[in-house]
């Protein structure tokens, strides 16, 4: 280790072709690398004391070799600070018009470098227009890096909005057989930025694009499946959508052969995938049974789309295998496979009698965490089915003991509670659970209250029973604090029959987040603005090729923060037709369009600084600009018990719920 003061020597004044020369000779004869390291510590020096090298960059930009040119416009970019922006301006422009397509998509790249440094500087030079001109090039790569360019762009909060039509969006489906699979992502990713006008075109461009699904790498199938999806909103060609559906499903099921990190964002786009579009994988349940040598995080994921694809059909093979997990070591595990029977039984009413009897199998193993889990579950099923099966009652009475956790207490209270008139030791058992009240959570205490009201109804005329709801009431009103416990309430009303359908995703939510299909949104089954600074969010854009089912649940999104003056970005793009007046938007046209095919769409490939949602209502805002966005992804990698059962009708989500299986199950 050097001394200190020893570097001193470095810190001279040179010229950069010396300092290239002796790095290069450095090259020779340098096995300890000294050379080298002296090299670089006298060039680090010269930086440091403001002998900096972008002027010598800026002559290279013109060099007569296109890889040195590439290099220095791309080094220069890479350094975000106000005296290379001023130089780098007039070389990049000349770089997006080099004869070298090397060169041409090295400088696409640095044009979203450049907005991301200085977004007024890119906007007024006329770079954002030029990228545009750059996706028309007749070299697919130029075309990729254009795209990669401008998606960056659009989507920054603050950057400019990017749609494409339908003569800008057959030229990338054009280049996208001859670019990179990297290149594909892209162009793939940026079709979701053409919005259809007529069903026909949605369903061209699905035909286009399918063979896509059989790439081997997984980064362009799943982005394939998320603008398949995506089309199918604007497609009315029902065997084109089963088709589609149906050749989704082998890709998804080949990736659960890759590792556990890929499985893993596999499951976790399938689980959204089969609640907006069952069909897909309807008939492979079995593709997602668990494996013994699984990790944790890739059994629970695979739990849960069992549940969401069991049926009538398949529910007895589904239940075999939850009683086998039922029976593992990882208690977490055990507990969800315990309570996804429990959830089978109401979601199947076929199968109910077997989930039953699975889970007095279960009970009869004394196993303190698995007979909670099945008395949980029960209570639920007890509400599915009144009348049905309170021939268990018994049972659970039996293990009372082992029952040592609230929610679990809770629901035996409540079992007891309901059926006080039936079971004719109930005050005996109430009283030996009220002798612990003061110490339980609140959630139990409320149960114990209800529980005893209710007993006192079904059996006023027991002195025992005066005895316990005097007891009860004077704790609750005298030695607890809690508002909840004071609270009048009605404890033999009518309970409605519950059921898992009610608990489904919103499909505005669902359909924003299949927009975000492969990504991180995925995962945490979020949308990036909530989780991402600065991410503008996406969602479906109304149109005349948008299907009733679709429209009906639009989410609209908020305006962006606009900057304090508008800027006008002229493009490309063929002239927009309008039956009627334009809402107020930028001027787009300023510049003539270079040739184009001559089936163009009504939409023209708008980049602007103007939001395409102007006419909508501007009522969902975005998270506050001082609050964290990391603050709300609590359970993201393990919330799966959204079909948690609610009562039927809440809400207004049963309305429609009948309306197209293959479109959303119901």
């Amino acid at each position: 280790m050097a001394q200190p003061g020893q570097d001193a020597k470095f810190f001279q004044r040179g010229k950069i072709e010396e300092l290239r020369a002796e790095l290069q000779a450095a090259e020779t004869k340098d096995k300890k690398f000294l050379k080298r390291k002296t090299a670089l510590k006298k060039i680090v020096a010269n930086i440091t004391m403001g002998n900096d090298s972008w002027y010598t960059f800026s002559s290279d930009c013109s060099d007569r070799n296109p890889l040195i040119r590439a290099l220095a416009i791309r080094t220069m970019s890479y350094i975000p600070i106000p005296v290379v922006t001023d130089s780098l301006t007039e070389p990049l422009r000349h770089c997006l018009k080099d004869r070298d397509p090397y060169v041409r998509k090295t400088a696409a790249i640095c044009v979203a470098k450049l907005y991301t440094a200085d977004p007024r500087r890119a906007e007024k030079g006329g770079f954002v227009e030029m990228l545009r001109d750059l996706m028309l090039d007749g070299n697919a790569t130029v075309v990729a890096n254009a795209v990669a360019a401008l998606s960056e762009i659009g989507d920054r909060h603050d950057g400019v909005i990017f749609k494409l039509n339908l003569a800008t969006a057959n030229k990338l489906l054009a280049a996208l057989g001859e670019s990179s699979e990297w290149g594909q992502i892209y162009i793939l990713d940026t079709l979701l930025r053409y919005v259809p006008e007529r069903h026909a075109d949605a369903e061209l461009m699905a035909e286009r694009i399918i063979v896509q699904l059989q790439h081997a790498n997984s980064a362009v199938v799943l982005t394939t499946i998320k603008a398949l999806l995506y089309l199918m909103n604007y497609m009315e060609n029902k065997k084109l959508i089963d088709y589609c559906c149906k050749k989704m499903g082998p890709p998804l099921v080949t990736l659960l052969s890759s590792g556990p990190e890929v499985q893993y964002v596999a499951l976790r786009n399938i689980l959204l995938i089969i609640q907006r579009r069952p069909a897909v994988l309807k008939n492979d349940v079995k593709v997602f049974f668990c494996k013994y040598n699984d990790p944790i995080y890739v059994k629970l994921a695979k739990l849960e789309i069992m549940y969401r694809l069991a049926r009538a059909e398949n529910a007895n093979e589904v239940l075999a295998e939850l009683q086998e997990y039922a029976s593992e070591v990882d208690v977490d595990f055990v507990r969800k496979a315990v309570r996804s029977i429990g959830r089978l039984a109401i979601k199947v009413e076929a199968g109910a009698d077997n989930c039953i009897q699975a889970l007095l199998s279960l009970i009869d193993t004394k196993v303190s965490y698995v007979v909670q889990e099945a008395v949980i579950v029960i209570k639920d099923i007890f509400r599915r089915y009144p009348g049905k099966y309170e021939g268990v009652i018994p049972k659970l009475c039996e293990n009372l003991d082992l029952l040592d956790e609230a929610e679990s207490k809770a629901a035996m209270v409540w079992i007891l509670g309901q059926f006080s008139d039936r079971i004719d030791n109930a005050d005996d058992l109430l009283d030996d659970l009220l002798y612990t009240f003061l110490d339980e959570s609140v959630e139990v205490q409320l149960a114990l209250l209800t529980a005893a009201v209710k007993l006192f109804i079904y059996k006023s005329k027991l002195d025992s029973t005066k005895n316990l709801v005097h007891k009860v009431l004077k704790w609750a009103t005298e030695n607890v604090d809690n508002p909840d416990l004071l609270a009048g309430t009605i404890v033999l009303a009518e309970k409605p029959p519950i059921t898992t359908d009610s608990d489904r995703m919103d499909r505005g939510a669902l359909d924003q987040l299949l927009l975000h299909t492969g990504t991180l949104g995925s995962i945490y089954h979020k949308n990036p603005e909530t989780f991402i600074r600065n991410a503008a969010g996406k969602a479906l854009i109304d149109s005349p090729a948008l299907n009733p089912h679709s429209r009906a649940a639009l989410v609209p999104l908020p305006r962006p923060q606009l900057p304090p003056a508008s800027i006008n970005v002229p493009g490309p793009g063929p002239p927009e037709t309008h039956d009627s007046p334009a809402p107020d938007k930028t001027d787009l046209a300023t510049k003539p369009a270079p040739p184009i095919p001559s089936s163009s769409s009504a939409v023209s490939p708008t980049v602007g600084s103007t939001s395409y949602n102007d006419d909508e209502d501007d009522e969902d805002e975005g998270p506050p600009a001082g609050a964290d966005p990391y603050s709300n992804l609590d359970g993201a990698f393990g919330n799966y018990l959204q079909d948690e059962p609610r009562p039927m009708g809440s809400g207004n989500q049963q309305a429609g719920r009948h309306a197209d299986l293959d479109d959303l199950l119901f």
